[in-house]
């Protein structure tokens, strides 16, 4: 499946242009990913995927007129994944296959607060869901995002620019490229990662 993806962002267009994206109308582009920004709720909030697991819908924003390939001034080229936590795994995954999204791969990733997390990893549009949850676990309620990752020309001019607001770089799971993630008084209600291309 592709196209556009939108994500409702409850960030506002201020924070991101601090951030150095390039904000149209509210919008901040990434190679066919809509950032929709603002409101009133903090993170995450919505996606252009309807009726997968209880996720809610945000409608994507029209491409007429918009400025789709703007380049950011903090070096910005994609979205190279949205992280999604679930309190049952298997249930979403199950709602994503029955949906049309292959389950491209699995890996365990050891243990995250005491409990062990496995990761599952699925194509949506133009970038990579990574779904997050404990194997096994049968828990009650929706997913919902936990975090961006974006992949950038040149992390260390992303350094550069970002300051003392983004952590030091360090090896990402994906072998020979390097992640940095920004810290929480940055201004965003979301995590959000940098990656090397």
């Amino acid at each position: 499946m592709s196209g556009t993806l939108a994500l409702l962002v409850g960030d506002s267009p201020a924070v991101w242009e601090d951030l150095g994206f390039a904000v149209d109308d509210g919008v901040a582009w990434t190679a066919g990913v809509a950032h929709v920004l603002g409101g009133e709720q903090k993170g995450i909030r919505a996606w252009s995927v309807a009726d997968i697991d209880g996720i809610p819908y945000v409608e994507p924003p029209s491409l007429s007129g918009a400025k789709t390939g703007e380049d950011h001034p903090n070096g910005v080229t994609s979205l190279d994944h949205v992280v999604l936590a679930t309190p049952d795994l298997e249930r979403t995954i199950g709602a994503l296959e029955r949906a049309g999204y292959e389950l491209r791969r699995r890996r365990d990733a050891g243990q995250t607060y005491e409990r062990p997390l496995q990761q599952a990893f699925f194509r949506v549009g133009p970038t990579i869901l990574e779904v997050i949850g404990t194997p096994g676990q049968q828990g009650d309620g929706v997913p919902r995002f936990f975090g961006l990752a974006f992949t950038v020309a040149d992390l260390d001019a992303t350094a550069a620019f970002l300051g003392d607001r983004l952590h030091p770089a360090k090896e990402a799971v994906q072998p020979g490229r390097r992640i940095a993630t920004l810290d929480r008084a940055a201004g965003s209600t979301v995590a959000v990662a940098f990656m090397s291309s």
